[in-house]
């Protein structure tokens, strides 16, 4: 694919197909991803599709679970070869294999109900006795090798190009100043003179073998009914090529000698070729992300192997593609961890900054979880893996970061509607071009002395149309929006910022409201009770013991705030400071003096119900035990009172529809929260807060952090009414939560941001996702989506301009007047350095810094 037509040709292609429920291609990338039935249609018919219209197109990868490519080493005979495809016919389970002799890789279609794929592995290197050695392919550096495969490939059509090309230069240019090279040059040959036949010999290997693949390229898009730049190439290079030819024959019968331009077609040609060399690595460096990711994954993993009694007997070392779930594996000090799994023995810190952006290494010990591709630093670990290949963290980053590189801002409309019209137009141009030279010459326009010597007004009109068709280029409006999006996307994966969508980056900049949810976004989400109150004349032990057996079924946070106090004063010679894993253990062995519940219930925004020992029990807010008809005496509600007021929670407990006590709690903000939304009201943007709590608690944390408009005493599924009543007015709205009972406002929200989601990252509902729980990760997420637009703007003004100002020069407009004219080699030159200048334009998004803490405050509106 070389512009935005040919994009909009295969994605019609594959629309068309039956069975295709989705389509999308990206130019930037060449890859396209395809959603469709099964039953319908399989993979092949539409490989098969794609390259029935011209296109090449080959298989990359798919969530199917039946398939394995691998790279075999090993075979150094013909003999090698059949005793492989002998032996994996043997294999029960096996049902399609493929051995490529030159790439040496190996393709098996199997039955996973019946082989695993380690197994199948290991059962043919057995079956080898040794002599063969399999290593899995990882898909993403099968694509990478392609990518460099197509780099190596242009660059030495565009050497073969050069080397063809400079003869036929130095002898345009050079030989008229040596006499005696140019006599050789002069001598007759035939019909024709020598210089003749060697440019003739030169640029013939230029034009159709070297330049075959424009040829191709321009008719597999013609048969689709459609046009791109190699259609403006071929038509270019072959009217200055068999305009040529047409004269020396011309010259040859008549005995009249016009001036040939192959070197025009030629150097046309190689400089084509060179763009397109530089473009494609540029085009690589923008997905630079994607394969700092892939290669966070190590390339083998260490297998602890134990007998029936759980007893480790050994280990060995195993290809980290062919994990699977419930392995234990062992990772030492200073490599990575292969996949995501539990610590089964050992502590230790890792690093995990590449994969959350938190800095700090997080202490590792038994039961905690770790992330695939971070690095241990310090001890050994056992790790039981539970998630492998696309159910792992680091696989579903790279995912969302494909899928929003694979994505279109719809900003990419005009690009694709300018690249729809944009040939048909460029020739009707030229050939308006050549027709107003042409006929202003015979009509005598301008004067006889502006023609070449030896020329004729349709040889000077003839340049004039050349130049007007190959200095036209569709590519850089085509590149404009998709590379600066990829470079984007990778900056933000960088800083630990997910973007799922060119749509999603191209709203975010245009954000008018941010609605923040209070718990876990706006504080820390680590509540704890800082006050018990008992109202009755119950125990106060025994009054703690009530309400944790009541909150211990519930996983709110603030239930769990309550069971950890209560645990805490039962068992009071635990340090307050025991790490968690000490925590969760001692839970499991003293739960013996929790009561026991009966018809347990969670009513969300409001608290918990349930009976123990036969009494009715409730624990949460005001509108549970108005619902209840619980009367609230005034002692206890000017107590609740003072709580809120401080910012803190108050939560009642009532028994027998009598209250008992209340509970203080209070969840700490976090340290950069009123910074920040200091600096949101500098870019501009409203900060507004949403949350179920009571109005006093809602109010204080708000004058805290400094948020005006404050929403309280809202239930989860309320908070999508509130986002809706924002974008009423056609306001842009941002709603920033943890990710999971707000996802109905996420989805609401023309943006929506997932904050703290670390290690649950596949949330549907947002748009971005916030790998830490830092606030800073908002501001830059808004700056950067303000920075990618200024961007994509800046690189469609320049390829607009460039078009607009270089086909009137090239088509000879101010000729007249400042004798400008571009002949063909040059505007090839011009065309080819559009699109690169375009790139490397987006390729400055690299440089990104996120605004830091320090700096926030000094964000003005753009």
């Amino acid at each position: 694919m070389t512009c935005a037509a040919c994009v909009n040709s295969v994605e019609g292609i594959l629309r068309n197909l039956p069975g295709v429920r989705k389509a999308v291609v990206a130019l930037a990338t060449s890859l396209g991803e395809v959603e469709y039935d099964p039953t319908a249609i399989s993979k092949d018919d539409i490989v098969t599709a794609i390259e029935d219209a011209g296109f090449e197109a080959s298989f990359v990868q798919s969530s199917e679970q039946d398939k394995l490519v691998l790279g075999v080493t090993g075979i150094a005979s013909e003999m090698d070869a059949q005793m492989l495809e002998g032996n994996l016919c043997t294999l029960k389970g096996v049902r399609q294999f493929y051995y490529d002799r030159t790439s040496k890789e190996l393709a098996i279609h199997f039955d996973p109900e019946l082989l695993g794929s380690r197994a199948l592995v290991d059962m043919i290197e057995s079956s080898s006795y040794g002599k063969l050695k399999l290593h899995v392919k990882n898909p993403y550096t099968r694509m990478t090798s392609k990518d460099l495969e197509e780099s190596s490939n242009m660059f030495r059509l565009f050497t073969a190009s050069l080397f063809l090309s400079v003869p036929v230069i130095f002898m345009k240019v050079i030989c008229p100043h040596i006499p005696l090279l140019y006599s050789l040059l002069l001598r007759r040959c035939g019909p024709f003179q020598m210089g003749d036949w060697l440019n003739w010999a030169l640029v013939t290997v230029v034009q159709f073998v070297i330049g075959k693949r424009f040829y191709v390229a321009a008719s597999r898009a013609l048969r689709n009914g459609s046009t791109n730049m190699d259609v403006l190439v071929v038509l270019g290079t072959s009217a200055s090529y068999f305009y040529s030819v047409c004269a020396l024959l011309y010259g040859a019968m008549t005995g009249f000698w016009s001036p040939t331009y192959f070197e025009a077609s030629a150097m046309l040609i190689t400089f084509v070729l060179l763009g397109k060399y530089l473009e494609s690595l540029a085009k690589g460096k923008t997905s630079d992300a994607i394969k700092k990711l892939v290669e966070l994954a190590p390339a083998t993993a260490i297998l602890l192997i134990k007998d029936k009694g759980g007893k480790v007997t050994g280990e060995r070392e195993i290809d980290a593609l062919l994990i699977q779930p419930g392995d234990i594996l062992k990772v030492i000090p200073g490599t990575k961890v292969p996949a995501d799994g539990i610590v089964v023995n050992g502590s230790s810190y890792v690093d995990e900054s590449m994969v959350t952006g938190e800095s700090a290494p997080a202490l590792k010990e038994v039961n905690s979880s770790v992330i695939g591709g971070t690095i241990n630093l310090h001890g050994s670990l056992h790790v039981q893996v539970n998630k492998v290949g696309s159910d792992t963290v680091l696989s579903q980053i790279i995912t969302l970061v494909e899928t929003a590189q694979m994505s279109k801002a719809p900003i990419q409309k005009f690009a694709d509607f300018i690249a729809s019209i944009f040939v048909p137009v460029v020739v009707t141009l030229g050939f308006l071009t050549l027709l107003g030279w042409y006929f202003a010459g015979v009509l005598g326009g301008y004067p006889k002395e502006w023609l070449p010597e030896n020329g004729n007004y349709f040889v000077f009109s003839l340049m004039f149309a050349i130049s007007v068709v190959v200095i036209a280029c569709p590519c850089a409006l085509g590149l404009a929006t998709p590379t600066a999006v990829m470079v984007a996307t990778g900056v933000g994966a960088n800083n630990g910022v997910l973007i799922k969508g060119g749509d999603a980056l191209e709203k975010a900049q245009k954000v008018k409201y941010v609605i923040f949810d209070k718990t876990g976004t706006l504080t820390q989400g680590k509540a704890t009770v800082t006050t018990a109150k008992v109202f009755s004349d119950m125990d106060r032990g025994e009054f703690l013991t009530l309400v944790a057996s009541a909150e211990s079924s519930s996983e709110h946070p603030l239930a769990k705030a309550i069971l950890g106090y209560a645990r805490h004063f039962h068992f009071f010679d635990v340090p307050s400071a025991i790490k968690d894993a000490q925590i969760k253990g001692l839970e499991s062995k003293s739960s013996a003096w929790l009561l026991d519940v009966s018809d347990f219930s969670a009513l969300p925004g409001e608290g918990v119900q349930c009976f123990i020992g036969g009494n009715k029990i409730l624990v949460g807010n005001r509108k549970l035990m108005t619902e209840n008809r619980v009367a609230i005496p005034n002692h206890v509600e000017n107590f609740v009172v003072e709580l809120e007021e401080s910012a803190k929670t108050g939560v009642l407990v009532a028994y027998n529809n009598d209250v008992i006590g209340v509970m203080g709690i209070a969840d700490p903000l976090k340290r950069e929260a009123a910074v920040v939304i200091e600096g949101l009201k500098k870019m501009g943007v409203t900060p507004v807060m949403v949350t179920g709590d009571n109005w006093r608690t809602a109010k204080a944390v708000a004058k805290e952090v400094g948020i005006a408009d404050v929403r309280a005493e809202v239930m989860p599924s309320g908070k999508a009414d509130v986002v809706r009543s924002f974008q009423k007015d056609g306001s842009v709205v941002a709603m920033i939560g943890d990710g999971i009972n707000d996802s109905p406002a996420l989805a609401a929200a023309d943006v929506g941001m997932a904050i703290g989601a670390g290690t649950d990252i596949a949330i549907e509902a947002a748009d971005y996702v916030l790998m830490r729980s830092n606030l800073e990760d908002v501001i830059t997420a808004i700056d950067l989506s303000r920075k990618t637009l200024s961007r994509i703007r800046l690189n469609y003004i320049f390829a607009s301009a460039y078009n607009i100002i270089a086909i009137p020069v090239a088509a000879g407009v101010f000729y007249p007047w400042l004798r400008i004219k571009l002949p063909p080699w040059v505007a090839g030159a011009c065309m080819a350095l559009s699109s690169i200048t375009v790139v490397c334009s987006s390729l400055l998004l690299r440089r990104y810094r996120k605004p830091r803490l320090t700096t926030l405050l000094e964000i003005t509106v753009e």
